[in-house]
């Protein structure tokens, strides 16, 4: 059986979760393989600190591209993508996620004829103002093969008219991770650093355009926070687009006013996750915070409109709320009141989805 070599493609903080337990099966079945760093997005606690605690090798190339406008950037991962391709002549590419960096490098592979393996395909918005919907619909339309993480997921691959011999239904790459490293999150010091306790308080994550840019919805969201937080703590782990908003609107006077908003600079994975889990629930427009909350039962409000996740509404402990102050402030007394739905954790969510990949892989390679 010839092993072809494979280009793991990362180039955000979420790409590294996702792939953290893609190598270690890798690892262990000997596969040719190579991680890629595109530079998308870096920063030490978005970035290198998540490959020092995830146990992620440095990458074997990184391409160093750094921030720009999403077609400049995308241009640039091409161009450079491409000499790695010429240079590497690898069979596949595995990419994850939805980020500039997974379509830039699919339509490098598709033009080279490198065959596209892409991880959490099929997801959904159907709002096309996301540019991760773009990317998604993009990366699936090219890609060779189809892992989604759920049955939503596969049904509109089907619907867009993909062949089911492409679609390989892996389950969520996501959990993977958060149950490999359970009990490191669970041995975080970060409550008593911050002096919370379990289950009296709420998290909150913010950092979409839609949310963060617009002024105003920005403002809706923290007038909703604003009444939240006079029934219980929220801590805010700020990203650095959230915060560099915050300056340019003028809101710090605001969020000051908030005695029981507790900040906090962006934190690791293991103290974000002992953060979340540890929560009487969270308010987030996070995609991959609504899979994590639904798999730890903990109720959860998503600040949009959509989701590609509808999973984690249907079957898990999610709600979507948009930016509307009324509808927040209504889902948070409903939660401190009880009357939050339990949910349950959804099919192939177990912590296998790394090895049912590498699985799948290997089938490929057999075939080839």
């Amino acid at each position: 059986m010839k092993r072809k070599k494979i280009i793991n493609i990362v180039g955000a903080r979420p790409n590294l979760m996702k792939i953290a337990p893609i190598i270690k099966e890798m690892n262990k079945s000997n596969l040719d393989h190579l991680l890629l760093h595109t530079g998308q997005h870096y920063d030490r606690n978005l970035s290198k600190t998540f490959f020092e605690e995830l146990d992620i090798p440095m990458p074997d190339i990184n391409l160093n591209v750094g921030s720009d406008t999403p077609a400049r950037q995308i241009a640039k991962i091409m161009e450079a993508f491409d000499e790695v391709c010429v240079r590497e002549k690898p069979g596949y590419i595995l990419v994850v996620g939805d980020v500039n960096s997974t379509v830039a490098c699919s339509l490098v592979a598709a033009q080279r004829g490198i065959k596209i393996i892409h991880v959490e395909a099929g997801l959904r918005s159907r709002d096309k103002s996301m540019p991760e919907e773009i990317n998604r619909l993009a990366t699936d339309a090219i890609a060779d093969y189809l892992l989604p993480p759920s049955m939503d997921a596969v049904e509109n691959l089907l619907e867009e008219g993909h062949s089911k011999n492409k679609i390989k239904m892996v389950g969520n790459i996501m959990i993977d991770t958060l149950l490999m490293f359970r009990s490191k999150i669970e041995a975080s010091g970060i409550l008593d650093e911050l002096n919370m306790k379990s289950r009296q308080y709420a998290a909150l994550t913010l950092h979409r355009p839609a949310n963060v840019d617009d002024k105003e919805a920005f403002q809706r969201i923290l007038e909703a926070v604003m009444e939240i937080q006079k029934e219980i703590k929220i801590v805010f782990p700020v990203h650095p687009r959230t915060e560099k908003m915050i300056q340019k609107h003028n809101l710090t006077k605001i969020i000051q006013q908030m005695e029981n908003l507790i900040l906090t600079p962006p934190l690791g994975y293991f103290d974000f996750g002992k953060i979340i889990s540890h929560s009487k629930f969270v308010l987030t427009d996070s995609g991959g915070i609504q899979e994590e909350t639904t798999v730890y039962g903990i109720p959860c409000i998503t600040l949009r409109e959509n989701t590609e996740r509808p999973v984690t509404i249907t079957t898990g402990t999610n709600e979507l709320a948009g930016s509307e102050t009324g509808k927040i402030v209504n889902f948070a007394k409903k939660i401190l009141a009880g009357n939050w739905k339990k949910g349950a954790v959804p099919d192939l969510w177990d912590g296998h989805a790394a090895e049912r990949i590498v699985n799948f892989i290997n089938l490929l390679n057999k075939q080839s």
